[in-house]
C-alpha cells in the first residue's frame, strides 16, 4: 500500500471514528441515565481511560484533548511533545511520524484534520493509537519526510514485548 493511500486510508477512519463518537454520544444521550449527574459521570469515566498508559513514551507525554466536529463536544488522547521538546528551535525541516521497523508513516492530528507532516512541534499530536500500538517503535523524526533515514530522531514511542 503506498503512502498516499494509507494517508488517505487513515484520514478515512479518523472522519469515521469522529462521526461514530459523536453518533454514540447522541445515543447514550437519548438512553442517558435519571439525572444528568449520572450522565456526566459516565460519559467522563468512557473518555478518562488513558490508551497509551503502559507505552514507554521518550519527550512525548498522553493529554486529553478536545475538539468540536459539528458542534459537539468530542474528548479524545493524544501523544504530544513535552515541553523540553516543544521549546527547542527547529528549523529547514519537518515533523513525521515514522516506524523504522516497517518503514510506515503514520499521521498527526492538526486541529480536526489528519496531515502526514506538520512544521510547528507545538502540531505534533498523534491520535492514531492503532498505528502507535501496531509497532514495537514509533518515532517523531524532524527533516525530510523523503529521506527518513536521515531525519532527526525528536521522540519516540516503544512497546516493550514481555
Amino acid at each position: 500500500m503506498s503512502a498516499r493511500t494509507a494517508f488517505r486510508a487513515a484520514g478515512l477512519a479518523l472522519a469515521a471514528v469522529t462521526l461514530s463518537l459523536t453518533a454514540a454520544q447522541g445515543a447514550q444521550a437519548a438512553t442517558a441515565p435519571a439525572t444528568p449527574a449520572q450522565a456526566a459521570s459516565a460519559a467522563a469515566t468512557a473518555a478518562e481511560e488513558n490508551p497509551f498508559e503502559g507505552i514507554d513514551l521518550e519527550g512525548l507525554k498522553a493529554e486529553k484533548r478536545f475538539m468540536y466536529p459539528a458542534g459537539h463536544r468530542v474528548a479524545y488522547w493524544a501523544l504530544v511533545l513535552d515541553e523540553e521538546r516543544v521549546s527547542r528551535t527547529y528549523s529547514g525541516g519537518r515533523f513525521f511520524l515514522y516506524a523504522p521497523a516497517t518503514k510506515e508513516f503514520g499521521w498527526f492530528l492538526d486541529t480536526d484534520i489528519a496531515t502526514r507532516t506538520v512544521r510547528d512541534p507545538r502540531q505534533v499530536v498523534i491520535a492514531d493509537r492503532d498505528f502507535i500500538r501496531s509497532h514495537p517503535r514509533v518515532e517523531v523524526r524532524y527533516g525530510n519526510p523523503d529521506q527518513p533515514k536521515k531525519a532527526r530522531v525528536v521522540a519516540r514511542t516503544t512497546i516493550w514485548m514481555g
